[in-house]
């Protein structure tokens, strides 16, 4: 008997954009510090930058491998054009998905090619308007969980560490679960210190972590996340600015409304309309 996907037609379980249209829309569509509720697949082929990935920042270049796990808090600058694809992916138990973030760079052509060719053949049949097309693109998925999987295993032990993927410290440790909490109460109201007391630490010392280890204060990661998700909501949706303000963390609306100006050089009114 065959399996029966209960897949929502109007909802794509896998969706597949370019790093250079991703951009378009502002560079906080891909450096504010966000995560998604299922996994996605960065393949970069040509350029560079920084990426940051559950507190922990790197660089990153041509022939380099990302993958985030389901809520798994990010972000990425771009140094010059960048060429690649992002790839969203069914958060789904039947696949073989790596449980922590992997970032490998492929320098086998062949690996290359392989790759490639499986995010053109998702892309392909997002875009065909076929019948039976969100089916199909649940098999492309699966090939592509068995491929990642064999991949990282066939190159374990041949690579040296990226610090963007989790190494055994204190301090790697705490900016994981620094960036794991934000993730869960960035919608309270509540500061460093809310966080730091969690943790055991001190606000100072939560803060020196995090910026040895992403390169910003965790004050800076807080505020982004928050910032992230208004923006996203003001762009996405037609809630009211007060409710966005509140969904976000911010303690009132007029604060929100100052905070956004000063970040973004708009109000959230004049930014919803822009976008």
């Amino acid at each position: 008997m065959s399996r029966v996907f209960a897949v929502d037609p109007e909802l794509p379980p896998v969706d597949v954009t370019s790093v250079s249209r991703m951009a378009q829309g502002g560079r906080w569509r891909t450096e504010a510090m966000r995560s998604y509720d299922r996994p996605v697949l960065l393949w970069v082929t040509r350029g560079q930058g920084r990426l940051t990935i559950a507190g922990r920042t790197c660089g990153y270049g041509p022939h380099n491998l990302v993958f985030l796990p389901p809520r798994t808090m990010h972000g990425f600058s771009t140094m010059g054009p960048v060429l690649g694809s992002l790839v969203f992916l069914p958060d789904d138990p039947m696949f073989d998905w790596p449980v922590e973030a992997l970032h490998l760079r492929l320098n086998d052509v062949q690996r290359q090619r392989e790759l490639t060719a499986m995010i053109d053949a998702m892309s392909r049949e997002r875009d065909s308007g076929c019948d039976r097309s969100n089916m199909a693109l649940y098999h492309h998925a699966g090939l592509l969980s068995v491929w990642v999987s064999r991949t990282a295993d066939q190159l374990a032990g041949t690579q040296p560490p990226s610090p963007g993927t989790r190494l055994d410290t204190p301090a790697h440790r705490l900016a994981e679960a620094f960036t794991a909490l934000v993730e869960r109460d960035f919608r309270k109201v509540e500061g460093v210190q809310h966080y730091a007391h969690l943790l055991g630490v001190t606000p100072t010392h939560l803060s020196r972590v995090c910026r040895k280890v992403a390169g910003v204060p965790a004050l800076e990661i807080l505020t982004d996340r928050r910032h992230f998700e208004a923006r996203r909501l003001l762009k996405d949706t037609r809630i009211p600015i007060s409710d966005i303000a509140r969904q976000s963390g911010f303690a009132s609306a007029a604060y929100f409304t100052r905070a956004f100006r000063a970040r973004t050089g708009q109000s959230p009114s004049e930014f919803r309309s822009a976008h």
